[in-house]
């Protein structure tokens, strides 16, 4: 009986999930706020479904007292904090606030599946991020300096990217990680924020060649650190995020241009210097031929996701602890091996109708420093999403980016929620007064 149950489940965990996804595309059609509410609170509800439907298939098969307790925290979890951001972000986009919960729900409970400790420890991680993150409207309505400080936001930011040169520590072939206390960050997933706040408060200025110049020579100066730390799934996501937001402040095609084979030039440089880079594209480019050596990451993951199939194995039932640092990195594969090819395609449908929202949040800006700054942060985002699920599923080289939300890691889950928040404030602040002219449509 338990086994028909479980089995059962499976199929009830992508139907919630597909229903879910359906809402997120359903509800931009309304402009009616009475309709879209009522969209939105149909989400929440699916939210918790999921997570209890997910919770009691751990519970059944690990038949542990810890699998309630982790389920009742995460219910609590979402709820204060469903409660807190309705109440300090007066006017918040509820899509956005929506999937980011949703997402975070369904990282707990794979977390969960994979080690308790991880989704306690990202519990606790997200709630220190999304208490801090409460203040933020506050912070960018009184303090109108932010947008001014361009060129001191580019000193912090190098700075704390060179801490990893003093005090750093070396993980899976990158230098990109500092720790003291006992405690380590990665410095990068944090200053990619800093980064975005210092390129839109000096492009959105009057700009002229030798402005943009400079400001593309200290933007390069992040890219170089990031690349000497061979962090280069980050070097990428900043690299392509200062081509865009130049180009949306100068409406210059021919940066974009210039980008392009400055970036190309700039990869074939670091594959020669560097045997960790070529490492990776021998192992995208033959994983099987070298599933015993460099490959043997990816040819794994390509396992599980083939084995998952369209509706997956089940919570539980799949092997995913034999892909090599899948609680984050590769957290992609066990979602596609366990819940499957149709919930990972939802999911990836979930983080793209963020990225639509964020789009329209950014056009929606009237300060332009605001609007280059979601605009960036949105960027950034969406390329993370596509460099770690192409790192997975071999569709590009894999360069070690953690999948927004889900991921386990403290500094990913935080710097994440960071940027959910800060778009979500620069929407509420820019929206007040406006009535329903700023209402989602």
């Amino acid at each position: 009986m338990e086994l028909f149950i479980v089995e059962s489940l499976r199929y009830v965990i992508v139907l919630l999930f597909a229903v879910y996804t359906f809402y997120c595309f359903f509800g931009l059609r309304y402009t009616n706020p009475e309709k879209q509410n009522g969209v939105y609170t149909t989400q929440q509800v699916f939210t918790v479904l999921l997570h209890l439907v997910m919770s009691v298939i751990l519970i059944m098969e690990n038949k542990s007292i810890k699998y309630i307790i982790i389920w009742i925290i995460g219910l609590l979890f979402y709820f204060v904090f469903l409660f807190l951001y309705q109440v300090c972000y007066k006017g918040l986009s509820r899509l956005v606030f929506n999937n980011m919960m949703m997402c975070m729900m369904v990282g707990f409970v794979m977390l969960a599946r994979l080690s308790y400790d991880y989704a306690l420890h990202q519990i606790i991680m997200a709630s220190i991020a999304l208490g801090i993150c409460i203040f933020v409207p506050v912070i960018i309505e009184k303090l109108k300096i932010l947008e001014k400080m361009g060129w001191q936001y580019a000193m912090v930011g190098i700075a704390f990217l060179m801490l990893v040169f003093i005090i750093g520590v070396e993980k899976y072939g990158s230098r990109n990680w500092i720790s003291f206390g006992g405690i380590a960050i990665q410095p990068s997933e944090f200053v990619k924020i800093i980064f975005v706040f210092f390129i839109a408060s000096l492009l959105s200025r009057k700009l002229s060649l030798k402005k943009i110049a400079i400001v593309s020579g200290v933007a390069a100066v992040h890219v170089i650190i990031l690349v000497l730390e061979k962090d280069l799934g980050a070097a990428l996501i900043y690299f392509f995020t200062y081509i865009m937001v130049l180009y949306v402040a100068t409406t210059r095609i021919a940066y974009v241009f210039l980008g392009a084979i400055g970036g190309t030039g700039a990869a074939l440089v670091a594959y020669r210097l560097f045997s960790h880079v070529r490492n990776r594209v021998i192992a995208w480019q033959d994983p099987f031929g070298h599933i015993t050596t460099s490959g043997y990451q990816v040819s794994q993951s390509l396992f599980a996701i083939g084995t998952g199939g369209f509706i997956g194995l089940g919570l539980g039932k799949g092997l995913p602890t034999s892909v090599p640092v899948v609680e984050s990195d590769f957290i992609f594969a066990a979602i596609s091996e366990e819940l499957g090819g149709a919930f990972a395609i939802c999911l990836l449908l979930v983080y793209l109708s963020s990225f639509i929202m964020f789009m329209n949040i950014a056009m929606k800006m009237k300060n332009r420093f605001h609007k280059l700054t979601a605009f960036g942060l949105s960027v950034i985002f969406i390329v993370q999403v596509f460099i770690c699920v192409g790192g997975v599923t071999k569709f590009i080289p894999s360069t070690g980016v953690t999948l927004p939300l889900i991921s386990y890691g403290g500094s990913s889950i935080m710097s994440t929620i960071a940027l959910f928040s800060i778009i979500q404030g620069m929407y509420v602040i820019n929206s007040k007064g406006e009535g329903d002219k700023y209402e989602e449509k």
